[in-house]
């Protein structure tokens, strides 16, 4: 069922000063730009998007953002900061503080992480379109499907996630890794009510390209070495 009317869609990037994988990883410089842009510049080519605001406690990342095009409407608290606050509890902040202090609703949120490379303005778009035209749906995220096999642990041992697993791959469902950091969309009553990203009615958007998640030096090194060494690669950033 497709809404008619009006609905705020906010982006919200986290991107706390205190990295402890790989110090002040959120700015660093990859190819010239802060890591930042490339989250930033996708959101700026999303339409439907009404506001980008960055989240962040630190001052440099805040100016560094705002001189990218997000607003910086606060500098997060510190018992939102610390190394174990969970990304719920600051998406759920950000969404509090427009309500609170600017009578701002939110009815849909736009989370991406900085740390995932690449991101494609058009799965963001597709994702925030899916809910504005689907009342059902809690949210929309991207994941890349796989035809590995999974296995989990549990009080009874080892067991495996993945059906019919000795069958030729192409008859094998896929598993969906997760992505959200490329592309999600949610309700934000989610969020603020449950505590959580993800609602139980979801849709995936399948991205098949490879995705490079930079939490370490090692992983903006080679990062770097690729896109320099391979520059088709540089396709998948904006």
């Amino acid at each position: 069922m497709k809404q008619n009317k009006k609905h705020n869609v906010v982006a919200v990037i986290l991107a706390r000063g205190g990295s402890k994988g790989l110090p002040r990883k959120n700015i660093l410089p990859l190819l010239g730009k802060p890591l930042i842009q490339y989250t930033i510049d996708p959101l700026k080519q999303v339409k439907e998007i009404d506001r980008i605001i960055v989240s962040t406690d630190d001052k440099e990342i805040a100016e560094v953002s705002r001189n990218l095009g997000a607003e910086i409407p606060f500098l997060r608290p510190k018992e939102f900061s610390q190394d174990f606050t969970t990304t719920e509890e600051s998406l759920k902040h950000a969404i509090n503080w427009l309500k609170e202090n600017e009578g701002y609703h939110t009815d849909i949120l736009v989370f991406l992480q900085i740390t995932d490379l690449f991101k494609d303005p058009q799965l963001i778009r597709n994702a925030v379109l899916m809910l504005l035209e689907d009342d059902g749906l809690d949210s929309v995220f991207v994941a890349s499907p796989t035809h590995k096999h999974y296995w989990i642990k549990d009080a009874a041992g080892y067991r495996r996630l993945t059906e019919n697993a000795y069958g030729p791959r192409q008859l094998r469902p896929p598993v969906y890794r997760e992505d959200t950091g490329l592309g999600c969309a949610t309700r934000a009553h989610i969020v603020t009510g449950q505590g959580k990203r993800l609602g139980e009615k979801v849709k995936i958007i399948e991205n098949p390209d490879f995705v490079i998640d930079i939490h370490s030096e090692f992983d903006l090194w080679l990062t770097d070495k690729l896109l320099k060494e391979r520059p088709e690669f540089k396709k998948y950033l904006i």
